[in-house]
């Protein structure tokens, strides 16, 4: 018997490290440190949710269905920030407006791959790509990224065949933290130009970038369109995750192609969550270069306090905006390791397995920390914790 498309894939692993936790007991005195997920605990800001509260009662059209690419106003105004940050011609008939980011990549991958086609995605990799992929009869192929996360175009050559049809880059990098530089970026758009395939770059996470100024210039190609598919995500910005606001930027025949993919799937993003997000994008922006400095603030705690996890054997392979990716030291896969943490340190954090192709041979050594919700003294609590471990 054939199988659905749900069970082409695994399991969704972020709920599957929360069963990890059922029926252990954290004192009050050693509580559970969870850097299992990359996702901001706290409500919007108070002033956001004020305004949400009055478009609720003020504001008829955010109870009912809208356009199924967003609402003008806030196409107009992300196509405005964008065009400001990279350079370029971006209009709002570029922007569609999906229900998170994750949409958007699915929305992109059905309108640009078929059953049995191939996407290349470097490793580690964000596992709901994967699993989209899996779902959609879409052959991932991994392109190894090497000890410093960076992935190499002329490796991502080699295995562009007849069916490939898109690159997806992440940056920062999800899992790896990692920022690609500018000059990789361009590299792999010219590698995806010349064999006509589509660029996506999920750039969920550029509000935390800690670079300034533009992190590519893909968009001053007057013909990036042909290429380029960039995703992004409000709720890492806003602490929008439960009203699910995300974005791609495109071509306006790419577009009308996702258009039919939203259509069947949402109708519309949610009104209300896209009042919110312009109102942010228009009233927030000293509010979020604040949260970039403090996410700036907790990576340096990430580096600072390394050395009390390198003395142990511990080596951090990539760190930024959410999240530190490391090696371990042990001689026991992280799939079991991550289980054993919870137990006996109170640590949840993901193991290298779920971001990896099954029996990758260096998946059982590494492990992701999301640090969005620790702060410095946290991260000094989590590296005492791990400093102290030994598996039995």
């Amino acid at each position: 018997m054939a199988q659905s498309r749900t069970e082409t894939t695994f399991a969704p692993p972020v709920m599957e490290a929360r069963r990890w936790i059922d029926g252990v007991t954290f004192s009050d005195d050693r509580p559970l440190i969870n850097v299992s997920q990359a996702a901001p605990v706290d409500p919007p800001p108070k002033p956001m949710r004020e305004a949400m509260a009055q478009i609720i009662v003020d504001t008829p059209e955010a109870h009912l269905y809208g356009p199924v690419l967003g609402m003008s106003d806030l196409r107009d105004r992300l196509a405005e920030k964008f065009a400001g940050a990279y350079g370029g011609e971006i209009t709002g008939a570029n922007v569609g407006i999906t229900s998170g980011c994750n949409q958007a990549f699915s929305a992109s991958i059905a309108a640009l791959a078929g059953e049995g086609d191939e996407v290349i995605l470097p490793i580690p990799y964000y596992f709901n790509h994967r699993m989209w992929l899996d779902m959609s009869g879409v052959h991932t192929v991994a392109l190894d990224s090497g000890p410093d996360l960076l992935p190499d175009p002329s490796a991502c050559a080699a295995l562009i065949t007849k069916r490939t049809k898109a690159i997806v880059l992440v940056t920062p990098n999800n899992p790896g933290g990692v920022e690609y530089p500018s000059e990789l970026v361009r590299a792999f758009y010219d590698l995806a130009k010349s064999h006509g395939l589509a660029l996506i770059i999920d750039e969920t996470y550029r509000d935390f970038d800690s670079r300034s100024g533009p992190a590519h210039d893909l968009f001053q190609d007057p013909d990036w369109g042909d290429t380029l598919v960039q995703l992004y995500s409000f709720s890492k910005a806003y602490r929008l995750t439960g009203h699910r606001v995300g974005s791609i930027v495109t071509s306006l025949n790419r577009l009308a192609e996702i258009e039919k993919f939203l259509d069947t799937v949402t109708i519309c993003p949610n009104q209300l969550g896209q009042h919110a997000a312009l109102w942010g994008l228009n009233n927030l922006d000293e509010w979020l270069a604040g949260e970039r400095l403090e996410i700036l603030e907790r990576r340096a705690a990430i580096e600072d306090g390394f050395p009390t996890l390198s003395q142990q054997g511990w080596s951090l392979m990539g760190c930024g905006a959410y999240f530190a990716y490391m090696r371990h030291p042990f001689d026991v896969s992280s799939a079991e390791l991550a289980k054993t943490l919870v137990r006996e340190a109170g640590v949840l954090l993901l193991p290298g397995t779920m971001f990896m192709p099954d029996g990758h041979t260096d998946a059982g050594q590494q492990l992701r920390v999301a640090f969005a919700n620790v702060d410095r003294s946290g991260i000094e609590t989590l590296f005492q914790r791990l400093a102290n471990f030994t598996p039995a």
